[in-house]
């Protein structure tokens, strides 16, 4: 079975190509792939060889073919469909972002608990009541369940998500939720990632500013020795 990191970087690859073939780009080289995304060309060329595609010696990959390969590989033959629990401003925030984004991929209903928003449409996804998971889910045949709500219930969601046949789970509250081994589940913790970046933005801050002061003190030191020569 392909590893979960095989597939982030196909879908990475993806998007980075995507963009390069929109400013004309039509060939590659794994070499410039890989120094786009900080990966070494013999790591590019492996994830390749799970797609059968190959490229071209001294020439590199076809874009557009290699854009293929990656959708045959990523994508369902059929359309995919997803539901969204918790329309808070997480929530809306997905369903704008992801509305229309892939042709095989959507999400198809949303779900809240706040009776104001059932009966609502955010960006063309109806909002249902939590009463409704079940017959909803058989209805639009989803199977990818992504969970936008506070940590406090994240987990009798998750529940009654994998109860009503979802088996892929999008996680983005702060709880990390079980789920039986016949389910997949990618968390989200973006608490996380804004205290990493700001741990790190500190670091590369004083790392700076103390390169900045050896580089002044070495431009006094030779200051120095100029006006020692010259007297």
């Amino acid at each position: 079975m392909v590893s979960e990191k095989t597939v982030e970087r196909l879908s990475l690859y993806r998007r980075v190509l995507q963009q390069l073939w929109v400013e004309g780009k039509e060939t590659i080289m794994s070499y410039d792939l890989a120094g786009l995304l900080h990966v070494t060309p013999a790591q590019v060329r492996r994830d390749f060889m799970q797609l059968g595609y190959s490229g071209v010696p001294n020439s590199g990959y076809k874009i557009r073919p290699l854009l293929e390969s990656i959708a045959n590989f990523l994508d369902s033959p059929s359309s995919q469909s997803a539901v969204l629990v918790g329309v808070g401003h997480l929530g809306l925030a997905l369903l704008a972002n992801f509305a229309g984004r892939w042709r095989q991929l959507s999400i198809r209903a949303a779900f809240d608990k706040d009776p104001n928003k059932i009966g609502q449409t955010y960006h063309g996804c109806k909002c249902y009541a939590m009463s409704e998971l079940k017959k909803i889910i058989d209805e639009t045949k989803s199977i990818v369940g992504i969970v936008a709500i506070p940590g406090d219930g994240a987990q009798n969601v998750c529940n009654q998500l994998v109860q009503s046949g979802i088996r892929g789970l999008l996680n983005f509250s702060p709880l990390r939720v079980k789920s039986p081994d016949y389910v997949f589940v990618e968390h989200v913790d973006l608490s996380a990632t804004f205290e990493k970046v700001a741990f790190f933005a500190r670091k590369m801050k004083y790392y700076e500013q103390e390169k900045n002061k050896k580089t002044e003190s070495g431009l006094i030191e030779d200051e120095n020795e100029t006006l020692t020569t010259n007297q």
